[in-house]
């Protein structure tokens, strides 16, 4: 099980959904329940808990269900990912739930599914990938550690990221959309296949919700799931517009990080307090400290995307930075 030392300890405004009723599914997955419109059109997938500690996507599939979403054309697929990492949820220690072995999102490569590794994220990820090989449109629901505004992740530049971003846009949520430049820890899961190549038609999102047990998370997560099911065309936009919670941004701002800082040390340490979204007005200004290096800002107004000292270990990427511009 997963254990962290966090540095900050958030209040906790959500109660984990009873999601028993939908183990069945009707997929012979457990968990992962297809509704088939019996017409033509995409194959359209939303999933929940990626992390186990991620409590809102779970509400918002949950939400989803009881609503009785269905599609009006092609197939739409409903995963809870992680389950037995969220089934160990314990709300005096609630980080220990983000996975059992090992982080469920950078296990997506075709070497590391059909390898002889095991773990209980890669049984699972080996149970799921025929769906999120099959899967036109992907959404996987996230949320961070510290409070930060929501992010859409579209993947890493050059690698479907640009096209992700575009969709995000056409959903017009949230207002900071991220193009990174991927995990060195792993392959992510909307960097899969075809998500991956900025040719291919299939695309795939990752909503960050905003801090793991927030209430306004699940308004978040509900509004994404509406709007990205209407983007794709599989719900009637009659269905999505009596249930949104959130009003679209103005005008959307694209994060374009050109750099991941990675823990080289035990030691590493930020330089001062830091935020989500912070922005470090000057060149050469220092964000961290790793052993013997500095890790400064490499330009002006550098933007410091989901900074945590949460996963600190060897390997991990501790924050990363990136320049803004609107649209």
């Amino acid at each position: 099980m997963s254990s962290t030392s966090p540095s900050h300890t958030y209040r906790i405004e959500l109660t984990p959904p009873d999601i028993t009723s939908y183990q069945a599914g009707n997929t012979g997955t457990p968990y992962v329940t297809t509704f088939d419109s019996g017409k033509p059109g995409p194959h359209v997938m939303v999933q929940a808990l990626t992390h186990g500690n991620e409590l809102c996507g779970a509400i918002a599939l949950d939400f989803l269900f009881r609503e009785g979403v269905r599609p009006v054309a092609g197939r739409l697929t409903f995963a809870f990912a992680n389950i037995e990492a969220f089934a160990s949820w314990d709300t005096s220690d609630p980080n220990r739930s983000r996975y059992v072995d090992e982080d469920y999102n950078r296990v997506w490569s075709d070497d590391t599914l059909k390898g002889e590794r095991n773990s209980t994220e890669l049984r699972r990820a080996r149970e799921l990938v025929k769906f999120v090989d099959a899967a036109d449109f992907l959404l996987d629901i996230h949320s961070m550690h510290d409070p930060c505004a929501p992010i859409m992740v579209c993947g890493a530049t050059g690698e479907g990221g640009e096209k992700s971003a575009a969709f995000a846009r056409k959903m017009q949520v949230p207002q900071n959309l991220l193009i990174d430049t991927g995990h060195p820890a792993g392959l992510r899961m909307i960097e899969r296949g075809p998500f991956r190549d900025p040719r291919a038609p299939q695309t795939a999102i990752l909503i960050e919700c905003g801090q793991h047990w927030e209430s306004s998370s699940v308004d978040v997560a509900i509004d994404t799931a509406l709007r990205f099911l209407q983007a794709t065309g599989v719900v009637e936009s009659s269905f999505v517009k009596s249930r949104l919670r959130i009003q679209p941004t103005a005008a959307q701002t694209t994060i374009n990080v050109t750099h991941a800082v990675v823990a080289k040390s035990l030691s590493f340490r930020f330089a001062g307090t830091v935020t989500g979204l912070q922005v470090i007005a000057k060149a050469g200004d220092p964000i961290a400290y790793d052993g013997d290096e500095v890790i400064v800002a490499p330009y002006d107004n550098t933007v410091l995307v989901m900074p945590s000292m949460a996963h600190l270990k060897v390997g991990t990427t501790m924050v990363r930075l990136g320049r803004a511009t609107l649209g």
